[in-house]
């Protein structure tokens, strides 16, 4: 991304402060005491919380203290996350696209996942054991296109059984990827290999389905999985990516042709900056409550890092910074909801609306001109955002379940010109 563009280093110390002061006080409530719980740690934020999704942050003095610098103000720098084996800025706008080849007319698409326990950084200082997929969390964003055969190795390397169900229309119950059908489970040391159909296009989901399933998605069993629309089928059958029964003009054909275009990697996706963010927690207390929530896991890792005061910029934040994004760049986020414990996450946008797509599986938006988009479990869509009219700076985005927000799942985007 380009460094040049104004700047505000005032917006960016408060916001650095903002993001400081809550991630100290998440960590300095989970990372001692395994047996804290989320109401602990909210009340451990206090007003701290409360006044910092609203960025007003800085110290007080208030009755309450007779007088004395507020407890709830600012905190010190909090250290950057130690691990380097996850990178939520990598992972962001990283999609695999596994190996490509044809038998027999059709076109197959391979990957490789393997399961593994691993200990991951989920606050700075904070880890958590999860069960992985290619000893990350989420696992790797897999990429196909429609029509494609979707082939995955699968191999087993961890103590429990576990399987990979994928959210696509399967017509095969042998390949569903549940205890019951196929293969069943696959015990530590098998390996099976599951092969899909990739459709409907759209933005899609994958995660273990072994029993409990609650601890296997918990633990950090699920993917992002992206189908990419063929702009020849849209070409041929326009209405079934649209909820449109009017009259199908050739424009109307040709600006859907174009859209399935823009989302496919093939062809021109790449002219538009593409994210991946899956919401997810982690109870890491094993109460059956999240006490860290973040996009991508790590907690606050698309708030802003400390600043030079004297010219803006960064003087840490290589693991805690906030997204950078061009003004002139249309920008797509694939939102999918992994949380398990809470009924509904939440993605909302500061000084800005978005069209959605709910599960992609449209090229025109089942919601136009909102804020705030809520998902259940394993419930999915694409964002798509215009920054060309806003000024550059820093724009808050978070879930509006204000405890989430507060407990780690508050982020920035830098808009830069």
């Amino acid at each position: 991304m380009p460094d040049d563009g104004p700047r505000s280093t005032g917006d960016r110390e408060d916001a650095a402060e903002l993001t400081e002061s809550l991630s100290d006080r998440l960590v300095s409530a989970v990372k001692d005491d395994a047996a804290v719980s989320r109401r602990a740690v909210l009340g451990g934020l206090g007003l701290a919380g409360a006044s910092a999704v609203g960025l007003s942050g800085g110290a007080t003095a208030s009755g309450d203290h007779d007088g004395a610098e507020s407890p709830h103000g600012r905190a010190g720098v909090v250290g950057e996350f130690q691990s380097a084996d996850f990178d939520p800025h990598e992972f962001l706008r990283t999609f695999e696209t596994g190996t490509v080849k044809m038998e027999d007319g059709q076109r197959v698409r391979e990957f490789e996942l393997d399961a593994s326990l691993r200990e991951i950084e989920i606050a700075p200082g904070v880890t958590f054991p999860a069960w992985t997929y290619d000893g990350q969390v989420p696992g790797p964003t897999l990429r196909a296109v429609e029509g494609e055969l979707v082939r995955v190795r699968f191999s087993n390397g961890q103590d429990h059984p576990h399987t990979i169900h994928p959210h696509l229309k399967n017509v095969d119950p042998q390949m569903d990827g549940i205890p019951q059908n196929g293969p069943g489970v696959i015990e530590q040391g098998e390996r099976f290999v599951y092969e899909w159909q990739a459709r409907p296009a759209g933005c899609h989901f994958y995660h273990c389905h072994s029993m409990p399933l609650k601890e296997h998605i918990h633990r950090g069993l699920y993917g992002a999985m992206i189908i990419d629309p063929d702009p020849e089928r849209v070409r041929q059958n326009p209405r079934d990516y649209v909820n449109y029964h009017g009259p199908m003009t050739d424009d109307l054909r040709a600006e859907l042709v174009e859209e399935a275009e823009l989302r496919n990697h093939e062809y021109r996706a790449d002219e538009v900056d593409e994210m991946v963010m899956v919401m997810n927690g982690f109870d890491t207390n094993f109460d059956g409550d999240n006490e860290v929530y973040a996009a991508n896991t790590r907690a606050f890792a698309y708030g802003v890092g400390s600043t030079d005061a004297e010219n803006g910029e960064w003087e840490a934040g290589e693991t805690v910074k906030p997204i950078q994004i061009r003004r002139d760049q249309r920008q797509r986020v694939y939102l999918i909801n992994a949380i398990e414990f809470d009924l509904v996450n939440s993605f909302h946008t500061h000084s800005q609306f978005f069209d959605y797509y709910d599960h992609g599986t449209t090229l025109k938006p089942t919601h136009k001109t909102i804020d705030t988009i809520m998902q259940c479990q394993a419930q999915r869509g694409i964002v798509e955002l215009d920054y060309s009219d806003h000024q550059p700076g820093l724009y808050m985005f978070h879930a509006h379940q204000s405890e989430f927000a507060e407990l780690g799942w508050m982020s920035f985007f830098e808009v830069r010109a």
